[in-house]
């Protein structure tokens, strides 16, 4: 089957729905060890544990875990029997207001050894990012610029995007508009 890249791009939704999302509420994982998940998540992202369902109240118990003042924009539910396979999840993305932020988040990750699967810049919205497993294998991206659509629904052109596999390529070949400015240097990698 071939994609119709143009037929999807127009697609829009109707003038008459009735409502309209502002934003992606939350998401609720499966966790094959929960305590281990809750750690990480607390330790190493720096949520902050809102409420948790006990056995009794959910199968494998629940935690929900909060990085701002909504209740909860994550959850996870204990007793999954094995690490995730990621065939319905491809990743789960997390917004920092400075680009420092992702650097100091790439050196925390190394710090604790979990797995980095990407740095850099995608492509398409030019957020610079650093992609990683948390302990059953979910992926994660914690990142920062991500562009904003402007009122008339454009987009930058794609030849202005600018793919970088390490952060510090991303820093030196910014695409047009994007200003990123490290303020604390010391967080660079030599020879990258």
């Amino acid at each position: 089957m071939t994609l119709d890249v143009e037929k999807l791009k127009s697609a829009a939704p109707p003038s008459t729905l009735p409502f309209r999302i502002r934003k992606i509420g939350h998401v609720v994982l499966r966790a094959t060890d929960l305590e281990r998940s809750v750690r990480f998540y607390t330790q190493v992202l720096g949520f902050k544990v809102s409420d948790v369902y006990s056995e009794n109240m959910a199968p494998g118990g629940m935690v929900f875990m909060r990085c701002n003042s909504d209740h909860h924009g994550i959850a996870l539910v204990g007793g999954a029997s094995a690490p995730s396979a990621q065939r319905e999840l491809h990743h789960l993305a997390f917004e920092v207001a400075t680009l420092d932020e992702v650097f100091r988040a790439r050196k925390l990750l190394r710090e604790h050894g979990v797995s980095i699967v990407f740095e850099g810049r995608r492509r398409a919205g030019v957020q610079i990012a650093v992609e990683f497993l948390d302990p059953d294998g979910h992926n994660l991206e914690i990142y920062w610029g991500l562009d904003q659509v402007g009122a008339d629904g454009s987009v930058r052109p794609e030849e202005e995007w600018r793919w970088a596999h390490t952060l510090e390529e991303a820093l030196a070949h910014p695409p047009p508009g994007q200003i990123p400015v490290l303020h604390d240097r010391s967080l660079l990698e030599p020879g990258r």
